[in-house]
């Protein structure tokens, strides 16, 4: 999930986040069904429309939310050509991007509440094997909750670099990326515990 819930509202928001990841998933098999380059182009073309017809401004902010997989496109076309079939190099470059494109819509138009009571209802059949599904759902929460902020503190980290230093930023700005996730996540999980801790001394209270 590549974006937050956007604050455009669509028609897309009143749909059931259920029906919206049942066509999800639909789609993606038949994006897979499809094996030439006119197809996967048209396909691309109807899920760009899907955008555009709820206006110019959702459209700019769902192809921006698409920029980081750009360079994993670029790597499977490159090593499809040097492969020596380029066709279906650009026939897996327009499944991926089609395919992201629906998920990027589908979460952009669907809140994480929702998501969660969805993910809840799917895990249901697990609870009579003794499966703890809260957890389960609230761990997932968590990481699509936590991957834009970690891209942002990365993008902020980028920007302190290159305001420093006239070099492009390599490998010295991982370590500091790691360590401000790392940060968060500590923060976030000592959070997390005073809490429990907290109900749990309020239900023997």
């Amino acid at each position: 999930m590549l974006a937050l819930v956007s604050p455009i509202d669509t028609p897309y928001h009143r749909l059931p986040a259920g029906l919206k990841f049942g066509l999800l998933s639909l789609a993606t098999v038949v994006l897979f069904l499809l094996g030439t380059v006119w197809a996967q182009s048209a396909a691309l073309l109807v899920v760009f429309a899907l955008y555009l017809v709820v206006g110019m401004d959702f459209l700019r902010q769902g192809v921006a939310s698409l920029r980081p997989l750009w360079p994993f496109l670029l790597l499977v076309g490159l090593w499809h050509f040097l492969l020596g079939d380029p066709a279906e190099g650009a026939v897996v470059c327009l499944r991926l991007l089609s395919a992201v494109a629906l998920a990027n819509l589908v979460t952009m138009t669907t809140r994480l509440d929702d998501a969660v009571d969805l993910l809840m209802w799917l895990l249901a059949p697990l609870r009579r094997l003794g499966v703890q599904t809260g957890l389960i759902a609230f761990s997932i929460a968590l990481v699509i909750r936590f991957v834009p902020v970690m891209m942002d503190n990365a993008r902020r980290l980028l920007e302190s670099w290159r305001a420093r230093s006239h070099r492009r930023p390599g490998w010295q700005v991982i370590a500091p990326i790691f360590l401000v996730a790392l940060d968060d996540a500590t923060r976030v999980a000592e959070a997390i515990r005073a809490r429990a801790d907290l109900s749990t001394y309020n239900a023997d209270e």
